[in-house]
């Protein structure tokens, strides 16, 4: 019985839950935003220019496809998964950040942004008997709402300082709201973080239901050039029991190699 109360709790929460993964900490401060690409790096050299944004028409070619993926299914983010910012409010200030990264709101003020999300494909052929085994094959699969945002004048790179000052801040849990509805986080722990950016934080959330069933959410915040490219990730067979899943890499390197 409680395996069935899991599945259609999974089912029913992983748009909700896909939709608060990816919230980072507010917003940047003007100070931050000066000092990239204005200062005077050590021997009096002028530190780079920050990268200038990409259009919203070069983002949007830069976005996820179908033909980048060899697994699952990519489809522009239904409006569903679509949570606008003034929909997202952190119990807790500092933490805001990350719960617009789990939420896949855009932190600070970008240029463009665009949005994919991404479902896994069947570990397993489906057919034969229906067994706790076949039914958890048949959950393992994972979710993944992937945002783009492109900022000029050094805004990528200070989401990426506020995304990590959140993520050490708020280890020990917070609290916010998203389209109304109130979500736990039980703990924040650091994870590996993948390649292929110029910067990158790893985060394993645990999100904490209303009769305590654990649900690991996966939240990489990454850099390129001038574009953040952020991932949250929800598996369903995870979701419920607390059972943590590999990060699916493949999702990451496929969207970072078209950043450039």
């Amino acid at each position: 019985m409680r395996l069935t109360v899991v599945r259609r709790t999974a089912l029913a929460a992983s748009a909700a839950a896909l939709a608060l993964l990816v919230t980072a900490c507010g917003g940047s401060s003007d100070d931050d935003g000066e000092k990239t690409g204005g200062d005077k790096a050590e021997g009096g050299a002028a530190a780079p220019a920050a990268a200038k944004a990409l259009t919203a028409a070069e983002l949007e070619k830069a976005a996820l496809a179908q033909e980048d993926v060899d697994n699952g299914k990519v489809t522009k983010t239904s409006a569903t998964d679509d949570v606008s910012k003034d929909k997202v409010k952190g119990g807790d200030k500092a933490c805001e950040p990350l719960a617009f990264a789990e939420t896949g709101v855009p932190l600070g003020e970008p240029a463009a942004t665009a949005k994919r999300s991404w479902t896994e494909g069947p570990k397993k052929p489906s057919g034969g008997e229906v067994t706790e085994e076949s039914i958890d094959a048949a959950f393992d699969l994972d979710k993944a709402l992937v945002t783009l945002a492109t900022y000029d004048d050094g805004g990528a790179e200070a989401v990426l300082k506020d995304v990590k000052e959140a993520a050490g801040k708020c280890a020990g849990g917070f609290t916010f709201t998203a389209v109304g509805e109130t979500a736990k986080i039980a703990k924040v722990a650091e994870g590996k973080a993948p390649g292929g950016a110029d910067e990158a934080v790893a985060m394993t959330m645990t999100m904490v239901g209303d009769e305590g069933d654990e649900f690991p959410v996966k939240v990489v915040v990454t850099r390129k050039g001038s574009t953040v490219a952020s991932f949250t990730v929800l598996n369903l067979a995870a979701a419920g029991t607390g059972k943590d899943f590999p990060f699916p890499t493949e999702i990451s390197d496929a969207q970072l190699a078209k950043l450039g």
